[in-house]
């Protein structure tokens, strides 16, 4: 037994572990040591794993001595371990931004509680991510949700509270009708693997407790990935917890909804079932543009920044399920791209709010006025990541919308071009907005306190809004990733 084969479980286990000595240290600064050293270690053991099977192959490993499908598996195929990939690499970017932050938004005697309920949140989504037992998704899936339901409810303004609880009864609905959806495909199939699901379903093909389930799954799903218009819960939650969270959830916790719409669609139901037998595209085309519209329009009138990105979210999600609404390739390696690239996008952003919380203790509208005289660093980062969400040419965001207009010319949906490039005058609306107060307003705070944040803040959003202007040059890695993806996707490899 070496320790590569025992990388799986060390993915879980070590945030597990660092969740558990933070709760018992009960020290701030300690915590956030512990919480910083996990979180670097995950980008390693996801590079590990994902070397392991960049060609083509899977691992599965067995837990507790019994074979899948009798005992859990976790099972990691390329599909998984991008998203890994994904969800450690902006956990170790959050982590250094999080001491400072985290110190200034929560109270001394909360922090390590912050800590131990970020790195259960964090071994959560990591593990929807690499098991391959829909139920041991379910406990995953509980365990994220119940940690970020804390991670809201930190947030000073009382709201927050009021936020967490409308979080938390969607969030329970949601989980309700997700685990009906398992015991319904249980009941008609008799296992609870995912491999084994995908083969007794080809064999006993659509029928009635099958598409139950797959509505079921869809609805609950559909609530976690806050697809409108089920999205009601992510405006507040976003908006009234702490930045660090806000951050972190806004590029991870959608990212791994979008992972679990993906695999349930394409691998266990299959391209046949869902998109060929049933009104799937026709019902996400009509949400997903609604989302890019509504959303978007909604966001243009808000005066909170955090708010207005909250519901940038939301149209934003709306680019990706239109992928999977497309669900040929161009389409839906456009949505898979953009799961990539929004990560990048709204994690830079709402790290950029959060550092002008961080001096002026707002976000505001009205209370930003002129401060990029005052932080040009932060402001430059805002910017270039709003630039993204606009789909300018040379940032991510174009990249990800020119494979969905190629999706959508391959339908032969000229019209659907139009309304992309239509969403993106939108969103030049309200990005445009903050710009203009920023820049070109009055300066409203004069302190010699409104400076630059701290490097340790100021350097992982700056990475994260330098990658949103590299990889919109360079598409090879993310553009490669998301085709590669989507071969095993649309080939219904479970």
């Amino acid at each position: 037994m070496t320790l590569e084969s025992q990388l799986p479980a060390l993915q879980i286990v070590l945030p597990l572990f660092g969740a558990l000595l933070c709760a018992l240290l009960r020290s701030g600064s300690l915590a956030w040591l512990v919480a910083l050293v996990v979180s670097l270690a995950m980008p390693v053991i996801s590079a590990l794993l994902l070397m392991q099977v960049q060609d083509g192959g899977f691992i599965s490993y067995e837990l507790g001595g019994w074979a899948p499908p009798w005992g859990i598996e976790y099972r990691i195929d390329v599909v998984g371990a991008y998203l890994v990939m994904l969800v450690s690499v902006i956990g170790a970017l959050i982590m250094p931004y999080a001491r400072a932050s985290v110190a200034k938004e929560i109270d001394a005697d909360k922090q390590a509680w912050f800590y131990t309920m970020y790195l259960l949140c964090l071994a959560g989504l990591l593990g929807i991510a690499i098991t391959g037992d829909a139920f041991n998704i379910f406990v995953f899936m509980e365990i994220s949700s119940l940690s970020t339901y804390v991670l809201i409810a930190l947030g000073k303004d009382r709201r927050a509270l009021l936020s967490a609880y409308q979080y938390l009864i969607m969030g329970t609905i949601g989980a309700t009708f997700y685990v009906i959806g398992v015991g319904l495909l249980y009941a008609a199939t008799g296992t609870l693997n995912l491999v084994e699901l995908t083969a007794r379903i080809a064999e006993i093909g659509p029928t009635r407790p099958v598409l139950a389930a797959l509505a079921f799954l869809v609805v609950g799903i559909s609530l976690k990935l806050a697809l409108f218009p089920l999205h009601v819960w992510l405006p507040n939650a976003y908006t009234y917890s702490p930045s660090v969270v806000s951050a972190f959830l806004a590029a991870t916790a959608t990212k791994v909804a979008v992972y679990l719409y993906l695999r349930f669609l394409f691998s266990v139901f299959g391209v046949t079932v869902v998109f060929e037998g049933l009104p799937v595209p026709e019902i996400m085309l009509v949400l997903s543009i609604a989302a890019m519209f509504g959303a978007s329009i909604v966001a243009v009138f808000q005066d909170d920044i955090k708010r207005m990105l909250a519901y940038s979210s939301v149209g934003q999600i709306g680019y990706i399920t239109l992928g999977i609404g497309l669900a040929n390739k161009m389409g839906l390696t456009g949505g898979v791209v953009h799961l990539i690239n929004h990560a990048m996008m709204k994690g830079a952003l709402f790290m950029a709010i959060g550092a002008v919380v961080y001096r002026i203790g707002s976000s505001k509208l009205d209370d930003l006025a002129g401060i990029g005289r005052k932080m040009p660093a932060t402001t430059i980062v805002f910017a270039l990541a709003g630039l993204s969400i606009i789909g300018t040419p040379g940032t991510v965001g174009f990249v990800s919308k020119w494979y969905l207009a190629l999706g959508a010319l391959d339908k032969g949906w000229w019209w659907l071009v139009f309304l992309l490039v239509a969403s993106s005058l939108i969103s030049m609306v309200y990005i445009g907005r903050v710009i203009e107060v920023v820049w070109f307003r009055p300066l409203r705070h004069t302190g010699p306190e409104v400076r630059d944040v701290p490097v340790s803040m100021l350097a992982p959003m700056a990475i994260l809004a330098a990658a949103t202007v590299y990889f919109g040059l360079d598409t090879s890695l993310t553009a490669g990733i998301a085709r590669r993806a989507v071969d095993i996707l649309l080939a219904g490899a479970p």
